[in-house]
């Protein structure tokens, strides 16, 4: 199975500390009509809501239309001849042309949230499979909370929009060829009127949307940032407060906090022009058709009072939808920038594929060579260099070595975490390539220093490592790795539910479960990388005795510090600055009188 990598060698990766993320140079805006088309790809599997949405409008608009028109009808012909009664009955017609009017307009909202819902819903999987599809390089290079706001902020922005901005384009379309073709047909005079205010609305817009669209991608980027600030600095709390660095961490929000209010704010000013200055030009197109109404009224030019009623009416209705369309544009622009982040990780590259006819095996002999392996993380900055050994099957093999040395990059390259850049790794005989990925993870066990429980009771955090094993096969594995004795003790015993990441336990004791994970996946390779190092040294004998048993006939990769528990290991590597300075038995190394020896030595003095 798929287990999470260790720390790579080398310089940290980008992202996991807070400070340096902020100072970086601003990414530039990508293409916002391929974005559009992307997004685009997502609707279209929801025509037929989209089209019933879209009958929706068409008939509340075309309804919408003839309101006017009739109030022009009603002062004309009933109100001015002073016939109540017509008056009367026109009234109650336009009313109900209003209220069915109202219901197709309910009914289009209703069917574009299920469009949008259905769409998001569609997006928002395929990121989280994404996730799980992604090399860990990419996990290495971004924060954690970065990807979050991905999931979650960008795809909610993009959610508000999809479900009013579909609705709200055509309607204003219909709206403003409707309303125009009806002004045109009333006076001519007018409708040109009307429209002449057209360009000065457009070329406003333009110019705000020019000038803002890069401040909502960048607002983006800040909140991603402060997002994953947030997550790291909560879910390492005790780190900050063990260290006293309580004010160094405001101080590092205050400055991502300022930063995220400076680009939010330039986007949000600058987008906010678009109201005032739309409401200031409605507002003189309005006063432009009463007033050459009038004129063209009072110069008996064959305009009415009805008909300059209908045209005010319709001046509000064809500038109203416009004025919607450029409240949004806030909601828009967030949008587009959300979904720009969301198609960023969505074009990443998944893991390697597999190789045509890969091999896969109910069973591993745990045969492991590594023949003149080269790797680097970063170009030009080589973390292994020449690396060269066997691990004969059922052997057990101990890496040892300062930290940094390079020892955890030669388990990321078993597990194929990452592939080697030079020379090859092999197993049974093969190249490790030729195998597939998901049966070689299956057949290697991981036991971490820094081990991750999830939230759920202790008996299925151990049956992670196994998920059709009986509750037996569950104690039976606990027992072995020492874990049963404290777990039955809990208030719930191997019911007792987890909180995220098991931090309602000691080190010690996620450290025992997630050894007896390890032991009822029965692993054909084991991987221990520091697996004691965060328990007491009685209880680290006791588990010691039970991974001994693990450990029979499976090759078997132990990382350690405590060079006391690798003694009879059937080989020792000595790793420093990447390279093998020696490899033998516990007795040649000592007798070589080299690094090793040197090590065993000052812990003998200690």
């Amino acid at each position: 199975m798929n287990k999470p990598p260790g720390r790579p060698a080398g310089p940290p990766p980008i992202g996991r500390h807070p400070g340096p993320r902020f100072n970086g140079p601003a990414e530039k805006a990508k293409d916002q009509k391929a974005t559009l088309k992307r997004i685009w790809t997502y609707l279209n599997k929801q025509r037929i809501g989209l089209i019933s949405s879209i009958f929706f409008v068409v008939v509340s608009t075309l309804l919408s239309l003839v309101g006017p028109l009739m109030i022009g009808m009603i002062i004309d012909n009933y109100i001015l001849k002073f016939d109540l009664n017509g008056a009367i009955r026109m009234v109650l017609v336009l009313a109900g042309i209003y209220i069915i009017s109202a219901v197709f307009t309910w009914l289009q909202t209703f069917m574009m949230i299920r469009v949008s819902q259905k769409t998001i819903r569609e997006l928002r999987q395929d990121l989280f499979e994404k996730f799980q599809s992604l090399p860990i390089s990419i996990f290495d290079k971004r924060q954690q909370g970065d990807l979050m706001s991905r999931m979650t902020n960008d795809i909610e922005n993009l959610n508000a929009a999809v479900s009013q901005s579909v609705i709200q384009i055509v309607s204003t379309v219909l709206s403003v060829v409707g309303t125009g073709i009806a002004m045109s047909y009333l006076n001519w005079i007018l409708a040109i009127v009307t429209l002449l205010v057209i360009p000065i609305i457009i070329g406003s817009t333009k110019q705000i949307i020019k000038r803002s669209s890069k401040n909502f991608s960048q607002r983006q980027r800040d909140l991603g940032s402060l997002n994953g600030f947030i997550e790291e600095t909560i879910s390492n709390s005790h780190i900050t407060t063990l260290f006293g660095k309580e004010e160094q961490a405001v101080a590092q929000f205050k400055e991502a906090n300022e930063k995220l209010r400076t680009s939010a704010l330039k986007a949000d000013i600058t987008s906010g022009f678009l109201g005032p200055i739309n409401n200031f030009i409605n507002n003189l197109g309005i006063g432009l058709v009463i007033g050459v109404g009038a004129l063209l009224a009072i110069g008996s030019l064959g305009v009415s009072v009805g008909v300059i009623a209908s045209f005010v009416t319709y001046t509000r209705q064809f500038f109203r939808p416009i004025n919607q369309l450029s409240n949004l544009f806030n909601t828009f622009q967030s949008a587009i920038a959300g979904a720009e982040r969301v198609f960023e990780i969505l074009d990443e590259q998944n893991e390697v594929a597999d190789v045509p006819n890969a091999i896969s095996k109910d069973r591993y002999d745990g045969d492991v060579e590594f023949r003149n392996v080269e790797f680097f993380y970063q170009p030009q900055k080589s973390v292994l260099h020449n690396i060269s050994f066997r691990a004969k099957a059922g052997e057990t093999i101990a890496l040892v070595g300062p930290t940094g040395s390079g020892k955890t990059s030669i388990i990321q390259l078993l597990n194929r975490f990452y592939d080697a850049k030079r020379g090859g790794i092999m197993i049974d005989g093969n190249d490790i390539k030729a195998y597939q990925m998901e049966n070689l993870r299956d057949h290697i066990g991981v036991v971490l220093q820094d081990t991750y429980l999830f939230s759920g009771t202790v008996r299925e955090n151990i049956r992670y490592g196994k998920l059709n094993a009986t509750n037996e096969e569950v104690e039976r594995a606990a027992k072995i790795a020492y874990a049963h004795n404290f777990i039955k003790y809990l208030p719930q015993g191997y019911d007792t539910m987890l909180v995220s990441g098991g931090m309602n336990l000691s080190q010690g004791q996620r450290q025992l479960i997630a050894i007896a994970r390890a032991i009822l996946e029965g692993p054909d390779i084991l991987i221990l990388d520091e697996a004691t190092s965060s328990v007491d040294t009685m209880t680290e004998v006791h588990i010691q005795k039970g991974l001994n048993n693990l450990m029979q006939g499976r090759t078997s990769f132990v990382i350690a510090h405590r060079l006391k528990t690798i003694e009879n290991a059937d080989q020792i590597l000595v790793i420093k600055d990447g390279e093998i300075l020696e490899q033998g038995n516990h007795d040649s190394l000592m007798m070589s009188n080299g690094l090793y020896a040197s090590l065993q030595n000052q812990l003998q003095v200690q």
